[in-house]
């Protein structure tokens, strides 16, 4: 099935045909995000393993670790926040063959403006280099601002790859390629492991920064064969008609991610004002919450968001509800079991995937503190991006951005209360987020109830309490096997091996027992889109 035959169905189709082909569209569209994102995140494990037992946990990985943020913060603020509130919708719209000449012309003309814009706040960011460091870790001595100054500079470079590369995304995204946007963050991490398996010797901390921008470099040409056939021109017509859409509708988003960018400025600075260490026991625990997130969450919406966008929710409001309610509905029944393991097995992980080299029991324990806290907060995190996608399809970046500022603002009374008032240190912090990304997802959800009707008789809840159910079994035996399994392994990595790979399986059998039991029939749609894909081979 190509992209085009998720919207443009013959006439002769009923509702209900249109609806399943439209549900196995997003579902297949989903298992190709999934699969690149199953690739990265093995790479990632590898990645994080491979600079957890170089460098351990200390204060200089502590400033590269809030260092990383500078070029994820400017590209979110020039691209990554557009990403899908107006590229993708706007992109998509001009994504038939008929308007092939102007899909062309508009991506040479975002190239051309977000590249120069990109290299011209490089040339700023190296000079106010010893600015911005105490700006992120301002509890940090001289020497270690100093680094952080250092780290800053061999970093930002990879802003102008990041911001080109993102363009790229969009272009295949409103195209439905999802395989060359799935190939980017898998080269993404081989570059960062090869960087600082060959620099590490000689560089020390400094490599992690030139790894970056390497790895930023393998992103992006992973997805040039994707351009096959496409004209390029440099221009800068920025009074385009698209570029004006496209701003209009970012405009708003620009507040929300500049309020969120000084969030996340104010929580990297407050954490190196607790331990040296801290941002990096945080940076790890939040590596884990970030695989689930990334495999489901994330995959499904830039699966569902082409589709939404080309819906008219005044129009066609049943069609739009039940769009959206397939992709809550595919994210909640990975989403909690995923939580039940992760509360089972996340010390036993973390010393599998961390504890050797330079990184020590002692960081373990505080990953694990850290990491309990972050999960309170997980299955609320899935379920609000599609639930703000659903806003951006409709042309609306302003509630979610007002949204956005009143949660940030309450992590900032809630994080330095626990963390230096109540005496959590770190944890307060960590604590906040889960907070925020709470009363995000509610908030949204109620407002979306308010101007949509709601999802009820779509199914999101009962979903949701089956899932539940069936994932209590994920925890008992993963645990359970757990506990009975570590007296009788061997120590070291084999061991370590062992007994997550075990209380992992058992898990996994236990949940999809529980959903053929219960009938969840979204888990049997992910799996047929999966062996469909990897049956078929062909790109959507």
């Amino acid at each position: 099935m190509t992209g085009s035959d998720m919207v443009n169905l013959p006439p002769m189709k009923g509702k209900q045909e249109r609806s399943s082909t439209a549900s196995l569209g997003i579902a297949r569209a989903a298992g190709i995000n999934s699969l690149g994102n199953v690739a990265s995140r093995l790479l990632g494990l590898v990645r994080e393993s491979v600079i957890a037992g170089t460098f351990g946990a200390s204060g200089a990985t502590s400033s590269f670790d809030a260092v990383s943020t500078v070029p994820k913060m400017v590209y979110e603020l020039l691209i990554g926040g557009m990403l899908s509130a107006a590229l993708i919708p706007v992109l998509s719209e001009y994504a038939v063959e008929e308007r092939r000449a102007e899909l062309e012309e508009i991506l040479s003309l975002l190239l051309s403006l977000a590249g120069t814009l990109a290299i011209v706040i490089v040339v700023l960011l190296e000079l106010a280099a010893p600015l911005i460091a105490p700006l992120l870790v301002g509890g940090f001595d001289a020497q270690l601002l100093r680094t952080a100054t250092k780290l800053i500079r061999l970093i930002v470079p990879s802003i102008p790859i990041y911001v080109l590369s993102g363009i790229l995304q969009a272009y295949h995204y409103a195209r439905r390629r999802f395989v060359y946007p799935a190939m980017g963050a898998p080269a993404h991490n081989l570059g960062v492991i090869i960087a600082v398996l060959l620099f590490s010797r000689v560089l020390g901390i400094a490599s992690l920064s030139i790894a970056i921008v390497l790895a930023a470099l393998t992103q992006f040409l992973v997805q040039l064969p994707g351009l096959k056939g496409v004209r390029f021109s440099w221009t800068f017509h920025w009074r385009h008609p698209v570029v004006r859409r496209i701003l209009q509708l970012y405009a708003p988003v620009v507040l929300s991610i500049v309020v969120q960018n000084i969030g996340i400025i104010i929580d990297r600075n407050l954490a190196s004002r607790t331990m040296s260490e801290a941002i990096t026991w945080m940076n790890k625990a939040t590596f884990l919450i970030q695989l689930p997130l990334g495999l489901v969450s994330i995959a499904i919406s830039l699966a569902v968001l082409p589709t939404l966008s080309q819906i008219d929710a005044r129009k066609e409001l049943s069609r739009f509800k039940s769009t959206l309610s397939l992709g809550l509905r595919l994210v909640l029944v990975v989403i909690i079991p995923a939580t039940a393991g992760l509360f089972a097995l996340g010390k036993p992980i973390i010393e599998l995937i961390f504890e050797h080299g330079e990184f020590t029991p002692m960081d373990t324990l505080q990953s694990w503190n850290a990491l309990r806290l972050y999960l309170l907060g997980l299955p609320f995190a899935a379920i609000d991006l599609p639930l703000v996608f659903a806003f951006y399809a409709q042309k609306d970046t302003l509630t979610p951005v007002i949204v956005g500022i009143v949660c940030v603002l309450l992590y900032l009374i809630v994080g330095p209360t626990l963390a230096f008032l109540a005496g959590w240190s770190f944890l307060g912090l960590v604590m906040a987020n889960s907070v925020q990304l709470t009363s995000h997802a509610l908030l949204m959800l109620a407002l979306f109830g308010r101007r949509f009707g709601g999802l009820q008789g779509y199914g999101v809840l009962r979903t949701a309490l089956k899932a539940g159910v069936a994932s209590i079994g994920v925890g008992g035996l993963a645990y359970g096997s757990y506990v009975l399994l570590r007296p009788w392994v061997p120590a070291g990595f084999w061991g370590r091996v062992l007994l997550v790979g075990v209380g992992a399986g058992l898990g996994t059998l236990a949940y999809l027992f529980g959903a053929r039991f219960l009938r969840i029939g979204e888990v049997t749609l992910l799996w047929a889109a999966v062996q469909r894909r990897l049956g078929r081979g062909q790109a959507i």
